[in-house]
């Protein structure tokens, strides 16, 4: 292959101009093409929202060596970042820096790689190929573009989970789009209008549902009107409040003790478990129905925001050979180790460039899209990864293999999965589960049936070890959920 091809890195978010500075560190060529019209165009959708890490672990060790030499200062170490704050502090200023600028292009989408004049199925000289990336223009322009190696950041943001159980849209969700938002909105921003005295529905059990649900909290406090609804599929709400004090970083363990004085005191109404089925437009609103453990119900609402995680978009990879854990779709090596069904609390070991090696010689997904399905993706891990893969790519197999990962607890752990389990962090956890929302104390088709909170008796046959139906239900997540399979047979 001709060693004067560069390295093409798909996406500028954080973790892809990681691995451009890693590449410039080494002496390589990086290529950067970016889908948005500007640099960290996803984080840019989520820009107002305050992380809970702290800028020591958002930052890149390369980036940070490339701009302090150029007079760069870190922020302090402490504070926490916005996402508008980690582009407009660090990721531009990297950009614009003259080694970076002329590698980047932006509005430039791409749409397919393979390599040169080889298929798929073919393997004849396919490792010695240059790949050739098809990339679309905004202005419509397409070019094919040749480069020694890819590494695709591109993450996940524009592939949200649909609404629907199982993995499949809900039936109208599709038509009902216009009262639909993945992700998280600006709810005390921009979009303040679109929420202010409207029944909202929040569906989702992890942090971005929880900084939605706070904005609305807040929100609410202006709009006393606004009525906030929380569905979940699952049941297990140890896992979804955190660690507390268990929980190495203190900003993550603060939303959940927020989220949970919200539900106490009735600000935020709590239907779970709430398996959505189908989205209907009906007078004055919408109607969710739902699998409940009493049937199927309906909550009827004005707005939801869908907070259920995202997977990769893997179309554009069609023409290369991967290897997938068929479960995760992460690369088959790198899925049990970061199971969010097992692994939860730090526990995941370092990795790097030999976990994402795919079938594909010199192709690597690193970032959020690395992980797959699974949600508990931190950036230090990308930046780690890059720095592996770069290593790799240029020879020095001793630096890939040497990582290091150092990532803080969360405080709960694969035992919580169960129901009533405690921290296997250190202390055991002592919060009370919350009463949750009777569907009858909820406005149905308009009317409300009844105005007290009541707990929802969950149908569920527990077992003499502890285990119940959730757990041991399909016969295979027996293990992953902390019950032996001597208990759930």
């Amino acid at each position: 292959m001709e060693s004067t091809l560069p390295v093409a890195i798909i996406g500028a978010g954080p973790v892809g101009l990681a691995a451009a500075a890693h590449l410039i560190e080494r002496g390589e060529t990086p290529v950067v093409f970016e889908a948005g019209e500007s640099i960290g165009a996803n984080v840019r959708q989520w820009g107002h929202v305050r992380m809970f890490s702290p800028w020591e672990f958002m930052v890149d060790s390369a980036m940070v060596r490339l701009l302090e030499a150029h007079g760069w200062q870190m922020p302090p170490k402490d504070t926490l970042p916005t996402g508008n704050d980690l582009v407009d502090r660090f990721m531009l200023p990297f950009s614009n820096l003259p080694e970076v600028l002329d590698t980047i292009h932006l509005n430039a989408r791409v749409v397919a790689v393979s390599r040169r004049n080889i298929d798929k199925m073919k393997d004849a000289g396919r490792d010695a190929a240059p790949f050739v990336l098809h990339v679309v223009y905004g202005d419509d322009n397409e070019a094919l573009v040749e480069v020694r190696a890819v590494i695709d950041a591109s993450g996940t943001w524009h592939q949200p989970n649909p609404l629907g159980s199982g993995g499949l849209f809900a039936v109208g969700e599709k038509r009902q789009a216009q009262h639909i938002v993945y992700g998280i909105p600006d709810v005390t921003g921009k979009d303040r209008l679109r929420y202010a005295s409207k029944r909202v529905m929040v569906v989702g059990s992890g942090h971005s549902a929880i900084n939605a649900l706070l904005e609305l909290a807040e929100l609410k406090r202006d709009q006393p009107q606004t009525e906030i609804y929380w569905t979940m599929r699952g049941t297990n709400l140890t896992r979804v409040y955190g660690g507390g004090e268990d929980d190495a970083l203190p900003a993550r363990s603060r939303l959940g003790t927020r989220i949970q004085a919200h539900v106490d005191v009735g600000t935020i109404q709590m239907v779970s478990p709430f398996r959505i089925r189908e989205i209907a437009e009906t007078i004055g609103g919408i109607d969710v129905i739902g699998e409940t453990p009493d049937g199927l119900e309906t909550l009827q609402v004005d707005e939801i925001i869908s907070a259920t995680g995202a997977r990769p978009d893997l179309d554009m990879l069609r023409e290369l050979r991967l290897e997938l854990d068929s479960s995760l779709e992460s690369t088959r090596q790198l899925g049990p180790m970061i199971d969010p069904n097992i692994h939860s609390c730090g526990t995941v070991r370092p990795h790097g460039e030999a976990e994402l090696r795919h079938p594909e010689k010199d192709f690597y997904i690193v970032g959020m899209k690395s992980y797959g399905r699974a949600p508990t993706f931190l950036l230090a891990t990308g930046y780690e990864q890059v720095r592996s893969v770069v290593a790799a790519l240029v020879g020095d197999f001793k630096a890939a293999r040497e990582v290091h990962l150092n990532l803080p607890e969360t405080g709960v752990c694969s035992s919580d999965l169960v129901d009533g389990g405690g921290s296997c962090c250190s202390t055991t956890s002592t919060s009370a589960q919350p009463a949750l929302l009777s569907l009858a104390s909820i406005p149905v088709n308009g009317v409300l049936q009844s105005i007290g909170l009541q707990t929802v008796g969950l149908q569920v046959a527990a077992r003499d070890c502890g285990c119940d139906d959730d757990c041991c239900g399909d016969g295979i997540r027996s293990t992953s959920c902390g019950c032996g399979s001597d208990c759930c047979s």
